[in-house]
């Protein structure tokens, strides 16, 4: 893994902006022990709000955000902390940039000092904290987990009295106000609480882990629900509650063995994000000039979106324009994209990733559209992160169906330009797609399960095929009940290949219940269905079985049989894969880690069909007794086998 020097990179980079001199060299005084505390804030924002001793990297940058604070000079006294550099931005006199470091301080409370001659110093209380745990503590999620994808404001909600901004004491109001069940694409009032309140119902399906969507606020003008259009990296979205209920679920999760993920956004913010009345650089931002330009027509100019051409990431050919495209457009009118070469956003990105995962103690992190900002900012990025903590796990959003391209930005990957990515994992939409298609096309010679064979078959080309994440839905994507168009069985056989190949699984909330999007394939607002039994008064509740059919609580039944299963398999976690190619409408796959082998059957065929088991005698089954994980049924393995249904048939010898 590349090692990331974050000082070295910061004082280079910082060597570009304008520089304010200090007083004296490092900005401190040894007074500090004989120098009383004052406990109060003038400023309008420093951000991180606060930091740690303990790190690796021993700078820290602070964003200082008041009214002509450019004007002003800081200066600390406390011992260990000195101010290696004071940088102005470009665009605003509003926002200073203060390099400190820390590396022989301790932790405790000092004050900044803003001083300004023939004016009244402004002081701010500064906080750096002792670490819970040691950085090799912080284990991220593995082949061994099953996460659980959740959209935060369609699964429960747990308190009402959020539902408003207007009622939350200290809170102003909100650009969207209200909840609207009717609309799909308004707030339906889903919070933290909520899912702190059902850990238990996700634990007992057999995850291990939950990954809602952003929690973050977004203070836009509608559409706020689904959490993308961040407008502060420091604050929990009040309707979903509070830094402290964030916390509290990632201390319930670990107290129940599980892990809290959290969904982070390098690529961009939202519209009315507090920056964006006041931005500190001239290129904050990527297509600055152009927005500030054009704002009012801003939504209706094409050209200056994303042209979502990824593979200018590898392309040898690409042209510069087209890779600017990709990287420097905006995703759409409402998101701004943010310019990663600007060393001081990167290094406030970088900065903000580590401050949730020591204040919430992640167990990972998945980024959004990881293709779409700059790449050697993100292989910086997740450097840095995985520099403090080595066992941690970062997954990247890479929707393509090219396992070229997914290896491509995997840490161990043999690129030919060189890149190191330094994230362990991304994820799998070309496998993903592959079980979707096997199943569902006629069996010919280049379709049909062969699709599952061959796709699985390209694993040779990734650095660790284990660690990257396998899905049969998200979303983002129509559910895989409607992609099988509504037939359970294929469902099943769809969900159960994800979940034993050798892959970090990830299923939707709701899948368990065969929670569709039938009546408008696609469409985004639907797939995010609100969980039913969330809300009092609900006709159906899945957490309890009311108001289920026959057919979802047999897919509830299955879902809890499959995971809680692959929960203990270390064949399935870690296990040698072997695969023979598809015959006569079946697929065969085996795991085995010591003296377990699981078998995956894959069955196309409506009659009954006997198989020769002979040609697989490598496997070594031969006279052993398995047992079927989800009827509890045992049969000796012997010659053959005969499959008297299409479907799914799943088989181990524990």
């Amino acid at each position: 893994m590349k090692i990331f020097n974050f000082r070295v990179f910061a004082i280079i980079l910082l060597s570009l902006t304008v520089n304010v001199s200090c007083k004296d060299t490092n900005g401190t005084s040894n007074a500090q022990n004989k120098t009383e505390l004052i406990d109060k804030n003038d400023i309008e924002r420093i951000e991180p709000p606060n930091w740690w001793v303990g790190f690796k990297n021993d700078s820290l940058q602070l964003l200082v955000k008041h009214e002509n604070i450019a004007d002003y000079q800081p200066r600390i006294s406390y011992k260990g902390v000195s101010i290696a550099k004071v940088s102005k931005g470009d665009n605003s006199n509003n926002y200073l940039f203060i390099d400190l470091g820390i590396s022989k301080a301790s932790s405790g409370k000092f004050n900044i000092t803003f001083e300004k001659e023939n004016s009244e110093s402004l002081i701010a209380t500064y906080e750096l904290k002792d670490r819970l745990k040691p950085s090799e503590d912080y284990i991220g999620f593995n082949s061994s987990d099953a996460i659980y994808l959740i959209t935060p404001d369609r699964f429960v909600n747990g308190t009402v009295e959020n539902d408003s901004p207007s009622g939350i004491e200290g809170q102003p109001e909100l650009l969207e106000r209200t909840i609207d069940r009717t609309n799909s694409y308004a707030r339906h009032g889903g919070d933290i609480s909520g899912v702190i309140k059902h850990i238990d119902y996700i634990k007992d399906l057999g995850f291990t882990a939950i990954w809602p969507q952003p929690m973050l606020i977004n203070d836009m003008q509608q559409g706020s629900y689904h959490g993308y259009a961040i407008t502060d990296l420091y604050q929990i979205d009040p309707r979903f509650g509070t830094l402290e209920e964030y916390k509290t679920l990632s201390r319930t999760l670990q107290y129940n063995g599980m892990k809290l993920i959290m969904d982070q956004v390098a690529n961009h913010c939202g519209l009315y994000h507090w920056w964006m009345k006041d931005l500190p650089f001239k290129d904050w931002l990527n297509l600055q000039q152009n927005f500030e330009e054009h704002k009012e027509n801003w939504g209706h100019n094409y050209t200056n979106y994303s042209n979502h051409r990824r593979t200018t990431n590898q392309d040898i050919y690409a042209s510069e324009a087209d890779k600017k495209g990709n990287n420097q457009g905006w995703f759409v009118a409402t998101m701004p994209d943010l310019n990663q070469r600007n060393p001081f956003m990167a290094t406030y990105i970088i900065q903000n990733s580590i401050w949730w995962i020591e204040t919430a103690q992640l167990g990972g992190i998945r980024q959004d559209t990881y293709p779409y900002p700059d790449k050697a900012f993100m292989s910086d990025w997740a450097g840095a992160i995985m520099t403090e903590y080595p066992n941690f796990t970062i997954v990247g959003e890479e929707w393509s169906y090219n396992p070229l391209l997914i290896g491509y930005w995997q840490e161990g990957a043999k690129n030919n330009d060189g890149y190191d990515s330094n994230l362990k994992s991304t994820m799998d939409f070309a496998m993903q797609k592959e079980v979707v298609d096997g199943i569902k096309e006629k069996e010919s010679w280049d379709k049909g399960l062969v699709k599952i064979y061959e796709g699985l078959a390209n694993d040779f080309h990734y650095a660790s095929p284990k660690d990257i994440m396998i899905f049969p839905d998200n979303h983002d994507m129509s559910r895989i009940f409607t992609q099988m168009d509504g037939d359970v069985v294929k469902t099943k056989m769809a969900m159960a290949t994800y979940a034993t190949m050798p892959r970090i699984m990830q299923m939707y909330y709701g899948t368990e219940i065969l929670m569709n999007d039938f009546e408008m394939p696609g469409d985004h607002g639907l797939i995010r269905t609100d969980f039913p039994g969330g809300w009092d008064g609900d006709a159906v509740n899945a957490f309890t079985g009311q108001g289920l059919t026959d057919v979802q609580k047999d897919m509830q039944v299955f879902i809890k049989k499959l995971f809680n299963y692959r929960k203990n398999s270390k064949a399935i976690h870690e296990g040698e894969t072997i695969h023979f190619a598809p015959f006569v409408g079946t697929y065969f796959m085996y795991r085995t880690f010591g003296d377990e082998t699981v078998v995956l059957i894959l069955n196309k065929n409506e009659d009954i069909i006997t198989i020769d088991l002979n040609y697989q005698s490598e496997i070594g089954l031969k006279g052993k007794t398995l047992k079927n994980i989800i009827t509890g049924e045992t049969k000796l393995w012997g010659d053959v086998i005969e499959l008297k249904s299409k479907g799914v048939t799943l088989l181990t010898t524990k």
